[in-house]
């Protein structure tokens, strides 16, 4: 490592890298010496990546889209030559309503964006990686250890992330890609909000009410930040993490249950 930077001289691709904890990795890895590479289906938060980090390959895509999915990776691979970490952090919270409720088109989306676009990404990515190996990382949920009702197609992937996860770790470990799944909890910013804000009116309850609910299912009674979660993708794709596979690593403040009453 030069000058003690962890991912040093690394090409790295990040999904959904322009807001929220897509960002926060895609800095942290940034700081360390990485070469980024990022897409966003909002296609002004790439134009500001752009003007705020001209260095960075940036693109507008639906990584639901396999068709996008296949023309970003493809640009990625002109650009860098071979990959060494690929973060499938692309998902949508989907819709909150009573199972009878949700329409079939909003399971596709869930799904599509959820599960299909990092089978895209990871099936893209794989043949990028060099004798040497390196890391995948799927950005999973804390709905995806725990039940989560009214929330089933968004808990279902999430699930579902986890499950792909360990299999591909088996599968892709004799060529030393080590595949791992985060799983954060609750996690400030406007994601949160939103989930938040559905919740309180479902239930009657004021915002504050229902953040102050939210927060109390933790150990810590805390939300966690998009920053705690970059600085576990950094661990696990770092060296630091070069004998760690096919783990489900929760960084959720403590959190065991979901607040559905």
């Amino acid at each position: 490592m030069t000058g003690g930077k962890r991912l040093s001289g690394k090409h790295v691709v990040i999904t959904a890298g322009g807001s929220g904890i897509g960002r926060a990795i895609a800095e942290r890895f940034h700081s360390e010496g990485a070469r980024i590479a990022v897409c966003d289906i909002d296609d002004s938060r790439v134009e500001a990546l752009k003007t705020e980090h001209p260095d960075w390959l940036c693109s507008y895509i639906d990584v639901a889209d396999e068709t996008q999915a296949t023309a970003f990776m493809r640009q990625v691979a002109r650009e860098f030559g071979h990959l060494d970490c690929l973060v499938n952090n692309a998902g949508i919270a989907g819709p909150t309503a009573p199972i009878e409720e949700i329409a079939t088109e909003d399971w596709q989306r869930v799904i599509g964006i959820n599960l299909l676009g990092g089978v895209f990404c990871t099936r893209l990515a794989s043949p990028l990686f060099r004798e040497a190996g390196g890391s995948v990382l799927f950005l999973s949920s804390i709905a995806g250890r725990i039940g989560v009702p009214y929330r089933t197609p968004y808990a279902a992937t999430k699930w579902a992330v986890v499950g792909m996860a360990k299999s591909l770790a088996i599968e892709l470990g004799d060529r030393r890609i080590r595949v791992n799944a985060i799983l954060p909890g609750l996690t400030s910013g406007p994601r949160l909000d939103g989930v938040v804000r559905t919740r309180a009116e479902k239930f009657g309850r004021s915002f504050e009410e229902q953040m102050a609910l939210e927060c109390g299912s933790t150990a810590l009674g805390e939300p966690c930040s998009a920053d705690d979660i970059a600085a576990a993708a950094l661990f696990l794709a770092s060296e630091d993490g070069i004998r760690i596979t096919g783990v489900a690593l929760s960084v959720d403040a403590g959190m065991e249950t979901v607040p559905f009453r």
